[in-house]
């Protein structure tokens, strides 16, 4: 059932597509979607041209966090179908040449995990050590001022065993102990678990929250009037520390080194890493350093930003990105299950189908692995719902200033109808904006979203430097336009963007270029001028090498 693989470098320039199953599709009419509805909707999947799925979590587990609280890293949640489900999933994706890869939970487990429920007992039995226990302070308060990213405190206190456990999430989802080695050794043997089913790799979750500082020293609090951490609400109290002992230790390296040193006993199986911290880019580098750590990892500069878009801002981050990641390989994304839809986010308050081919396009062409989340392939934008029919923990912690993750994790709407994903109540509220962008209306529609996505991604695979290259600034005095060259070998395209509603020209000192057709854009190209309407791109290659 492994993907015989050929091309161990095929995750380089790769575009994966993410599933969020509770929301794709639903064959069971239980309003939830599941393993099955993965594959009844394949052929969809495989017309996309993408290369490999990332499966959010599908483990066993009670659902306090939607399947980021694994209660057995052995077995399917019975909520998404069964491991033979999973096995026909894998065969059937195989055989149209996708790989794929497995959302993994390693930082922390379920608190109905048995590892845990063992561990709590008291401070003596075989999993005593298996999770970060301490004991209160005189006062009885917690070990230090460790914060969780869902609010409060990091610390719960746990009657049974006396003591204080750690949480860097929701206090059902209690952090694991990677000082102990037997941790390790425990995930090292469910990743080889999976591998040995099948699958190709995984994303793995918080991977830099995996080791925390053994003295359990307190963070530093943040200055008046400095930017909070990132990735986290301006209302949230995590935003005020330095998370300077939390996560992100030195000892986290062996770690990945080990993980690594499994995948590669799996030829083309990889790893991408998900990090959040006060210096992402850099933590990211430095995981992705050569070939002992992780493959590659996907920085949240294109998913934290919102309302400061532009190609000035796009410049700056590639900019930042190559200087710290140049020796290393880059994944982007501009959605995912944790943040608003691009779509809407980077709108300034104006959605619309032109900008979102436009965000398509510049996610398609920069340097690096590429993410696409479910829906981002119909322009979808985020869904609003009522307080009443919120489900999100995070979200209802901080209402309404921050209204959580659910308008982005509701069902795909596959008809104009009744929307295809269940024919049952949708465990959230399916957007009746969405079902004016379903699949059924786009698919007979050449100048939709979804086969301008078909059509580039198809398109883009034409040029190795547009997936493999190199990447390069271009300055240009118009702000609103971002410019840059990809270069593989003797292949040179000059990629030019309009970020904005207005039409602009570009005028190339060098006019040694031809315009390359097929790209989707009503964009020219004539002795050295290229005419970009708003939201907009145009593709020149060079005509000598």
């Amino acid at each position: 059932m492994q993907h015989k693989e050929t091309n161990q470098d095929w995750w380089r320039g790769a575009v994966i597509y993410q599933i969020y199953p509770r929301s794709f599709c639903d064959t069971n009419a239980d309003g939830v979607g599941d393993l099955p509805g993965i594959i009844k909707k394949l052929p969809y999947i495989a017309s996309l041209g993408i290369d490999a799925i990332w499966i959010s979590p599908f483990l066993k587990s009670p659902q306090a966090d939607y399947g980021y609280d694994v209660s057995d890293y052995y077995a399917v949640d019975s909520l998404f179908g069964t491991l033979e489900d999973l096995e026909q999933l894998i065969t059937q994706a195989h055989a149209l040449n996708i790989r794929i890869l497995m959302d993994l939970v390693l930082n922390h487990t379920s608190i109905e995990h048995a590892w845990f429920q063992e561990s709590r007992q008291n401070k003596t039995n075989p999993k005593a050590n298996w999770y970060v226990w301490a004991d209160a302070k005189p006062d009885g308060s917690p070990p230090n001022n460790w914060l969780s990213v869902f609010g409060g405190s990091a610390w719960a206190w746990d009657e049974i065993r006396q003591q204080y456990y750690l949480h860097n999430f929701l206090a059902q989802q209690p952090d694991l102990n990677f000082h102990h080695s037997d941790v390790l050794t425990a995930m090292l043997n469910v990743m080889r678990f999976w591998l040995e089913r099948g699958i190709d790799g995984f994303r793995l979750d918080a991977v830099n929250y995996y080791v925390h500082d053994a003295e359990l020293r307190d963070n530093t609090l943040r200055e008046e009037g400095t930017p909070g951490a990132s990735g986290v609400p301006s209302n949230n109290p995590y935003a005020r520390q330095y998370h300077l002992f939390d996560k992100t230790q030195e000892e986290n390296y062996p770690v990945l080194e080990k993980i690594r040193h499994l995948l590669n006993e799996y030829p083309g199986a990889i790893a991408i890493g998900e990090v959040g911290d006060d210096h992402s880019l850099l933590t990211s580098a430095r995981y992705t350093a050569g070939e002992r750590y992780l493959h590659t990892v996907y920085t949240f500069h294109l998913l934290d930003v919102s309302d400061h878009f532009s190609a000035t801002f796009m410049r700056e981050t590639i900019q930042e990105v190559e200087r710290y990641m140049h020796e290393s390989w880059p994944c982007w994304a501009l959605s995912n299950h944790d943040v608003p839809r691009v779509a809407t986010r980077f709108a300034k308050g104006k959605p619309s189908l032109a900008l979102s081919k436009l965000l398509m396009a510049m996610l398609l062409s920069l340097r690096g692995t590429v993410c696409l989340y479910q829906g981002e392939e119909l322009g979808l934008e985020e869904a609003d719902v009522p307080y009443e029919k919120m489900r999100d923990p995070y979200g209802l912690a901080f209402y309404p200033e921050f209204k959580g993750r659910d308008g982005c994790r509701t069902p795909m709407p596959w008809n104009d109808t009744d929307g295809g994903f269940s024919s049952a109540e949708p465990w959230l509220p399916l957007s009746a904006e969405h079902l004016k962008h379903a699949v059924s209306v786009q698919e007979n529609s050449a100048h939709a979203m979804l086969n301008f996505t078909r059509h580039f991604l198809s398109w883009r695979k034409n040029f190795p430097a547009l997936t493999q290259g190199t990447i390069t600034l271009i300055p240009c005095e118009q702000n609103d336009l971002l410019v840059f060259k990809r270069s593989f070998g003797s292949e040179n395209i000059l990629v030019a963007l309009n970020l904005s509603d207005q039409a602009h020209q570009l005028i190339l000192q060098d006019s040694d270029y031809a315009a390359l057709p097929g790209h989707g854009f009503d964009s020219s190209y004539e002795n050295g001028v290229a005419m970009l309407p708003s939201f907009s791109a145009i593709y020149l290659k060079t005509i000598h090498a």
